[in-house]
């Protein structure tokens, strides 16, 4: 194709030419790129929902509305029967065709005197005595009750996304291989009807609490025994079938691919081509017949699942983080399949931090197909994060444009595709106001122009970090997370001793020193500490200095409760640093008794009320 035609086929697509990096300077996407990606999306097409508010005009021709969940409602004068909810329904017209209809509020919900704080979690690191090597829903349910105490207000979580069956098991929660059902790692067996039937592995189970890092392939293998043995001494209940009720297709092809994937292997593009769609003949036959039984059990795991984790939520709301993908041979994209761009993957250019940029290996939605099926799986995606409280959305800019690399490129030379920025908001606010859910967008990274203001206006809350803000925290917004660091940066004590940047250099990375000194220097002016102050004094002062802040939601990290010098995940590298693999360096136990946490409880507390 002609430069002057891929050009003009580009900005058709939504492909950006040129951007702005991290430092302000414009880059222009390269030729091989830009084809690269045109290549991959669907041509653009009006197909898809219309977009109204409650009681707003709708589109000439319009003669009935089919209501979600059963009914139908006709327009009234050209605009929305007030009736008719928020949600997504149907338009039937004149000439006999139909489109989607999404009606959306527009704002998320944001109670006007929200003023809270929290601890920011990685539940896996949590290990307590009764643990079987990982943290699992008990750990979190007594983490939670003992956080309430400390006047906490919410807990925020890692995402606890569904990894692939079987070994070796996938350790980043960030390539789930579902966003939408979680990982049965993470289920407390002795709190599962049916427990005394699993009992027998439970002392081989605390003994994984002895391993230096999390083990996820000996602690697999072994809850999926005992899993097993609870599902088959539990009584049945009608609760489970009306969880399975509702869970529809979406809990089916879950437990479906787990079952295939037990059998064939858990990447679904080499299984057996009349088994790699979720619609096929072959798949269904399956289902009812000899795979029925096994789809019924990963279905009750996720029953049970869902069961502890409202537990703890009665505790304390739990806020989940929203990965920004999943596993492209994983069951969302086994099941998303027909809606994603191939030979792409999600990434981000260069910065600071990454000077190499990202390549994350996750597959993109292509816009104008989502947009055609009317944000459904955006929709079941967004639901499921919001069950238990709020919902903080992983890199939130990618509502308005993703970077992506298409393969057997580097992670710098990709291209930006827009998004329907709008359209993907006004179906966050649905599910904000279905779950009474806040909303939190990890607004980090190289942000253009009027994004910060438009999730203002929609009542999202921006994230703000003490690392990377230039201004002290009581100049902060209002509406938004403040923190101190997250998993992917350096924790107090890390930063404040070196480790972090020694731990960099042996893991190969490498290391901007005139950022890494200004890290340091940063945290030296905000705690006024000296080379001999106490770390726990460093980082309670730290959280002092947060406290400030007038943002809605403050959180600390446990990392930092626990004055670890390592944290969770170092972006960049795979073999040389164990991302996700650590706990924290205390049990449960130690830490709930530790001076620290509560000096940190006290900080944010006090400033809150």
């Amino acid at each position: 194709m002609p430069g002057g035609a891929l050009r003009d086929e580009a900005l058709r697509r939504g492909v950006l030419l040129e951007y702005v990096d991290a430092t302000g300077r414009p880059r222009t996407v390269s030729r091989r790129a830009l084809a690269a990606v045109v290549e991959t999306l669907a041509p653009p097409t009006e197909d898809g929902p219309v977009f109204v508010r409650p009681g707003g005009r709708l589109p000439p021709g319009v003669t009935a509305i089919a209501v979600e969940g059963g009914g139908e409602a006709a327009p009234r004068r050209g605009r929305l029967d007030p009736g008719v909810p928020i949600g997504y329904h149907g338009l039937r017209f004149q000439d006999g065709s139909a489109r989607p209809l999404i009606v959306s509020p527009g704002a998320c919900v944001l109670p006007p005197d929200l003023r809270t704080w929290g601890w920011a979690t990685q539940l896996y690191a949590c290990r307590s005595g009764r643990s079987w090597g990982i943290g699992d829903a008990g750990d979190l349910a007594r983490l939670a009750r003992w956080s309430r105490g400390l006047g906490a207000g919410l807990m925020l979580l890692n995402p606890l996304g569904a990894a692939r069956p079987g070994l070796p098991q996938q350790a980043s929660p960030y390539f789930a291989s579902s966003r939408r059902f979680r990982d049965p790692l993470y289920v407390d067996i002795a709190r599962l009807p049916g427990a005394a039937a699993a009992a027998r592995f439970a002392r081989r189970g605390r003994a994984l609490n002895d391993t230096g890092l999390i083990d996820r392939d000996a602690v697999y293998p072994l809850k999926l025994r005992a899993l097993e043995a609870a599902w088959k001494a539990a009584p049945r209940s009608r609760a489970f079938d009306r969880f399975v009720a509702r869970g529809g297709e979406a809990l089916r092809d879950y437990g479906v691919f787990n079952a295939l994937a037990e059998r064939f292997g858990s990447g679904w593009r080499a299984w057996p081509e009349p088994y790699r769609h979720p619609r096929a003949p072959a798949v269904a036959r399956y289902a009812a017949g000899p795979g029925r039984r096994r789809v019924e059990f990963h279905a009750w795991v996720q029953w049970q699942l869902d069961r502890q984790l409202a537990t703890a939520a009665r505790a304390l709301p739990l806020m989940h983080d929203l990965a920004v993908g999943f596993d492209p041979e994983g069951a969302d994209a086994w099941a998303f399949q027909d809606l994603l761009a191939p030979g792409v993957s999600l990434g981000a250019p260069p910065d600071a931090l990454n000077l190499d940029g990202q390549d994350w290996g996750l597959p993109p939605f292509d816009p104008g197909r989502l947009r055609a099926a009317a944000y459904r799986p955006m929709a079941q995606t967004l639901a499921a994060n919001m069950a238990h409280g709020g919902i903080r959305v992983d890199h939130v800019l990618g509502f308005f444009r993703m970077w992506w690399v298409p393969q057997g490129l580097r992670p710098d030379d990709g291209a930006y595709v827009r998004c329907r920025a709008a359209e993907l908001l006004d179906v966050l606010a649905i599910e904000s106001h279905r779950a009474a859910a806040v909303v939190v967008g990890e607004d980090l990274g190289t942000v253009e122009a009027g994004v910060r203001e438009e999730l203002a206006r929609r009542r999202v809350l921006s994230y703000r970090l003490l690392w990377f803000e230039g201004t002290p925290p009581r100049r902060w917004p209002r509406r938004a997370m403040a923190a101190v660091t997250t998993h992917d940066l350096a924790t107090v004590a890390g930063t404040w001793t070196g480790a972090d940047v020694r731990a960099e250099q042996a893991a190969g990375k490498r290391v901007d020193p005139v950022a890494a000194a200004g890290l340091r220097e940063r945290l030296a002016e905000v705690t006024g500490a000296r080379e001999d102050t106490p770390i726990q004094d460093v980082v309670a002062r730290a959280y002092e200095a947060l406290a400030a802040a007038p943002s809605h939601v403050l959180t600390a990290t446990l990392e930092d409760a626990a004055a670890s010098v390592r944290r969770p995940n170092m972006p960049g590298t795979i073999d040389s640093w164990p991302n996700w693999r650590i706990p924290l360096p205390v049990t449960l136990e130690r830490l709930t008794r530790a001076p620290l946490p509560r000096r940190i409880a006290a900080a944010l507390g006090r400033r809150r009320r």
